[in-house]
């Protein structure tokens, strides 16, 4: 997955959004977020599922730079930033990028 989807053109789409951190708990790296969103649409999970896969799943915490003894993102997180995206259609930009990215590379996702 790192070497198919470019990381950098997701952020730069989002980071105006994403919030600084400037209240309550800092936010998780946004990098972090969009990984995880990622995730979320190429696999098709839910908040709560996500979740579990993070705790779970040892290839979802190295694709997303998190470890087990890290703060991981409760679905509570993960549904807080899906919600941030929605307003702004940020997250169709985020599934037409990442398939315009593995196009080029002659491979191609759908949406469930």
């Amino acid at each position: 997955m790192d070497a198919l989807i470019q990381q950098i053109k997701l952020e730069n789409n989002l980071c105006k959004y994403y919030p600084k951190g400037e209240n309550g708990n800092p936010p998780y790296p946004l990098s972090v977020m969009l990984r995880v969103h990622c995730l979320q649409l190429l696999y098709n999970l839910n908040d709560p599922a996500m979740e579990d896969a993070l705790y779970g799943i040892e290839s979802t915490r190295r694709f997303t730079g998190l470890h087990l003894f890290d703060r991981l993102p409760d679905e509570s997180t993960i549904r807080c930033f899906r919600l941030l995206l929605e307003p702004y259609k940020l997250s169709q930009v985020i599934f037409d990028t990442v398939n315009t990215q593995l196009k080029q590379q002659d491979l191609l996702t759908r949406e469930a």
